[in-house]
Formats: structure tokens, C-alpha cells, sequence
């Protein structure tokens, strides 16, 4: 998980010294923009001076997937653009995240066509859904926040109990929450 992991024994420095790299990972997630229909709008929108959101929570816009770290998905996902999304999730490195940004992103919104994929978490594993058509850029803020408490989630339970341990509770979250946006 860190780079100090598992190679002193447990004390002070080193606890402090682990915080301080899961507050950092933390805090500033660099997200690659992938805007695809008017939510993209409404994620600019968050990024201006009104909102600011790259501002407040440290974050910046990465064109490269390979700085990375966070990929909002916003707008309509086509089964043409489907590998594209696929191939830059793939081109991310470890730890990555995901937040489907939008009801076209989430389920399809109201293309129930052949071209349109019935939910970007039919292509890529979703961390966390923001709803609305478009999201206002509060809802976004909302979806970041909640992304940080599961980033806070994730870094603990693999603290305590290994990597392999919180990466099954993160897929088993992923599954509960496309459950409820299926059902």
C-alpha cells in the first residue's frame, strides 16, 4: 500500500508517516477528464471559479491516464466509445477510481437503443454514482465527498487487514451499489 509498509515495527513515526501518505492520496486525486454528452458541462462547471472544485479538495485535471487516478465518466457512454473507456481504465495505475457522473452514465438515462450501453459499470467498475440529468455541481462535490470516505475505507481495512481483504470489500461494495441502481 505505502512505501513504508510491513518493513519497520509499529511505532509513532511510522503510523504518522502512513497517515500522512493515505491523507495525501487522499486529498488530491488527480482525475481524468472524460466528458461525454451536458453532464461534462456541469463538471466544468464545477472546476470554475464559482465552484472551484479543483481548488478545494486539491484535485487537477490529468489529459493522461497514466497520471491518473480518478476517472469521471459524464455523459452518455456509446458501445462505440465503450473500448475507449475500457483501454484508458486499463491505462490507469493502481490504486484507480471511478465515478459514473449522470442517469446516462449510470443506466443509460433515456437511450434504451442499440447503441448506447445500459451503464458505464457494464464497461468499467463503479465506485460511485452521482445522480441527476445533468448533476448540479453540488451533487458532484457530494460524489467526491463520498468518494474520499471510501478512498479513507479502503486504505484502513488494508492497513488492518491486508490489500487482498479491502479490495474484496471494494468489489463487494461496487456490487451493492450497481444492485441498487439496477433494482
Amino acid at each position: 500500500m505505502g512505501l513504508i509498509d510491513d518493513r519497520f515495527d509499529k511505532n509513532i513515526f511510522t503510523t504518522s508517516l502512513d497517515f500522512l501518505f493515505n491523507w495525501g492520496r487522499r486529498s488530491s486525486l488527480w482525475w481524468l477528464q472524460f466528458g461525454l454528452a451536458c453532464c461534462a458541462i456541469e463538471m466544468i462547471s464545477a472546476s470554475m471559479a464559482r465552484f472551484d472544485l479543483s481548488e478545494r479538495f486539491g484535485m487537477l485535471f490529468r489529459s493522461s491516464p497514466r497520471a491518473a487516478d480518478l476517472m469521471i465518466v459524464a455523459g452518455t457512454v456509446t458501445k462505440k466509445m465503450a473500448p475507449i473507456v475500457r483501454t484508458l481504465y486499463d491505462q490507469m495505475s493502481e490504486p484507480k477510481w471511478v465515478l459514473s457522473m449522470g442517469s446516462c452514465a449510470n443506466v443509460g438515462g433515456p437511450y434504451d437503443t442499440y447503441a448506447v450501453v445500459q451503464g458505464v459499470d457494464q464497461v468499467v467498475p463503479v465506485d460511485v454514482y452521482v445522480p441527476g440529468c445533468p448533476p448540479t455541481p453540488e451533487s458532484l462535490y457530494y460524489g467526491i465527498l463520498q468518494l474520499q470516505n471510501k478512498i479513507i475505507k479502503f486504505d484502513t481495512i488494508a492497513r488492518k487487514e491486508g490489500k487482498g481483504r479491502a479490495e474484496d470489500q471494494r468489489v463487494a461494495e461496487r456490487q451493492l451499489a450497481m444492485a441498487g441502481i439496477r433494482g
